[in-house]
C-alpha cells in the first residue's frame, strides 16, 4: 500500500471551481468562464451551433434563482469589496449592519464571497437572520463563505444581478471596487428610470464615497447630465441605525402607498357596482 495512503494523507485537491451542480478541480477547470465565452465576439462562428444551447442554460439559471428565492422574506442586498480584511473599518461596519438588518426582520443577500460580503453574512447569521449568497463563476475562484445559509452559484452576471434586485427591498453599498460600483450604478439607473420604485440606495463610508458624491453633484448635476433630484436617490451615512431606519421607513411608505391604491380600487369597484343597481331601482 502506498505510504501516503497508509498515513491517511490524501491528494491535494488544488484549485476548485463550482459551476452549478458541477465541481471542477485542477486541469478540468477551463481557462475561460461562461460569461467570457458568451460575450467574446471572436467566437461568432460558434453561435449557430452553441448559442441556442446557451440560451437554455441561461434560462435554467433564471428558473433556479426564481424557484430558490421565491419564498425569501424581505431582504436587503449588501455590496462591498471581497478584498477587505476582516479587521478593516468596512468589514466591522458590514458585520454590524448585517446583525441590525436581521434584527429588523430582513434577510441579507451578498455575493457570497469573502471580505465585506462575508462580514455582512456573518452579522446576519449570528443575529439569527437568514444569510443568502449569490456566487459567480470567476477566473479566480472565491467560493461561498461559511456564514451563508442559502447559496446559489451563477455562471452569468446578468442572471445573478437580476436576483440581487428582484428579491431585495434596498441596496446598501460599502467600500468596494469595480463590481461594487457596477451594482451601485445599475441600481441607481433602475430607480432613476422607474424600473423599480421606492428602492433605497444607501452608501456606507462617508470618507470613501465623499469624492464620488461630490463629483456627481459638481460635475454630472452641474452639467445637466443628471437632475438635482437624482442626487436624492442616495443616502450617505456611517450610522448603521440611520441606514436601517431609512430602509424600514421607505418599506413602510411603499406598503402604505400600495394599501391606499388597493383601497381606492376597491371603493371604485363598489361604486361602479352600486350605480347600475340604483338605476334599476329608479326605473
Amino acid at each position: 500500500m502506498n505510504e501516503s495512503r497508509q498515513r491517511g494523507v490524501g491528494r491535494d485537491p488544488g484549485p476548485e471551481r463550482h459551476r452549478g451542480a458541477v465541481t471542477l478541480r485542477r486541469e478540468a477547470i477551463p481557462l475561460a468562464t461562461a460569461d467570457q465565452r458568451l460575450l467574446d465576439s471572436r467566437t461568432r462562428g460558434d453561435w449557430k451551433t452553441r448559442d441556442a444551447w446557451r440560451a437554455l442554460r441561461i434560462l435554467s439559471e433564471f428558473v433556479e434563482g426564481f424557484d430558490t428565492l421565491a419564498d425569501l422574506p424581505p431582504a436587503v442586498s449588501v455590496f462591498g469589496s471581497a478584498r477587505s480584511k476582516p479587521d478593516s473599518p468596512e468589514c466591522i461596519l458590514a458585520e454590524e449592519l448585517g446583525a441590525r438588518l436581521a434584527r429588523a426582520g430582513y434577510a441579507v443577500i451578498t455575493g457570497g464571497g469573502p471580505g465585506v460580503m462575508e462580514a455582512a453574512n456573518r452579522g446576519a447569521t449570528e443575529a439569527g437572520g437568514l444569510s443568502v449568497g449569490l456566487g459567480i463563476e470567476l477566473p479566480f475562484e472565491q467560493g461561498i463563505n461559511e456564514w451563508v445559509d442559502l447559496a446559489i452559484d451563477f455562471r452569468y452576471f446578468f442572471a445573478r444581478k437580476t436576483m440581487f434586485v428582484k428579491y431585495a427591498q434596498a441596496f446598501v453599498v460599502l467600500p468596494g471596487g469595480f463590481g461594487t460600483l457596477d451594482e451601485l450604478f445599475e441600481a441607481l439607473t433602475l430607480v432613476q428610470t422607474g424600473k423599480v420604485t421606492r428602492f433605497p440606495v444607501v452608501l456606507m463610508g462617508e470618507a470613501y464615497w465623499g469624492g464620488l458624491v461630490d463629483w456627481l453633484r459638481d460635475t454630472l448635476a452641474a452639467d445637466g447630465k443628471i437632475g438635482s433630484a437624482d442626487l436624492e436617490l442616495i443616502v450617505v451615512t456611517d450610522d448603521v441605525d440611520a441606514a436601517v431606519r431609512h430602509i424600514v421607513e421607505a418599506d413602510a411608505a411603499l406598503a402604505a402607498e400600495h394599501e391606499s391604491v388597493q383601497e381606492t380600487a376597491i371603493a371604485q369597484t363598489e361604486a361602479a357596482q352600486e350605480s347600475p343597481a340604483r338605476g334599476r331601482g329608479e326605473r
